[in-house]
């Protein structure tokens, strides 16, 4: 069954609430990507594997959010994801023991960003899935056509501030582990995004884990391809 659930004024503030089937082995907050630019076919991109979780047993909380071209964009992205997560709490009947993010390209960039967030969930855990999780390096590396200064409004040098707080790479959440799966073949989100943040969050003594795959940026939402179970296998491991 698939609830449609708002956690705010806006048309884009919902939530598709896919409830498990049989006994719930925790639940997935899952984040789509797109760098973080707006397109109604973007929400869409992971529904498969929602489903597919679902009938596994987790209970898949699949967030909609405002970005570019849709009134989001700093800080009001980050807001909504933010406010997304909190939302969940207050979901009759949910199952708040084992809540992990799940994330895709500029997703998986939020789910891990997300850990960070306070609030009534404690998170046990992210998952990225070819992450932009080092912003500055995004910036000069100018991933998909110079989307981290777009998603911030500046660069790294007028909003210093904006990079210190959004980027993962710069506040690993200790506590809290990652599973970081990327695809060698991705050509959208260079494996160098995924290296620069096991190696700071190494730094901290951060419990993470890199997974590197024969794959494409997007096949890792794919269920049924050899890099999906790669990508199932981190979600097992942070909700066992």
């Amino acid at each position: 069954m698939i609830e449609r659930i708002t956690y705010g004024d806006d048309p884009l503030q919902y939530a598709d609430l896919h409830w498990a089937v049989g006994p719930v082995r925790g639940t997935v907050i899952l984040i789509h990507g797109g760098f973080w630019r707006w397109n109604p076919e973007y929400f869409d991109g992971p529904t498969a594997a929602a489903k597919l979780l679902a009938t596994l047993g987790w209970n898949i909380w699949q967030i909609e959010y405002r970005s570019l071209g849709s009134g989001g964009g700093w800080p009001t992205t980050l807001e909504d994801v933010s406010t997304a997560v909190d939302r969940l709490a207050e979901v009759p009947g949910i199952e708040l023991g084992r809540v992990i993010t799940v994330g895709h390209s500029a997703g998986g960039h939020l789910a891990v960003w997300a850990l960070g967030h306070t609030g009534p969930i404690t998170l046990a855990g992210g998952v990225s899935l070819a992450g932009v999780l080092d912003l500055r390096l995004a910036e000069r590396e100018g991933i998909g056509n110079n989307a981290a200064v777009n998603f911030l409004g500046g660069t790294s040098v007028t909003h210093p501030d904006r990079y210190d707080s959004a980027s993962p790479s710069e506040h690993p959440v200790v506590h809290i582990p990652v599973r970081i799966v990327h695809g060698t073949e991705d050509d959208e989100v260079p494996m160098s995004q995924s290296n620069s943040y096991v190696k700071a969050a190494k730094r901290t003594g951060q419990d993470v884990r890199l997974e590197r795959v024969k794959a494409d940026h997007y096949v890792l939402i794919e269920p049924g391809t050899a890099a999906w179970a790669a990508t199932l296998a981190a979600i097992v491991d942070l909700t066992a």
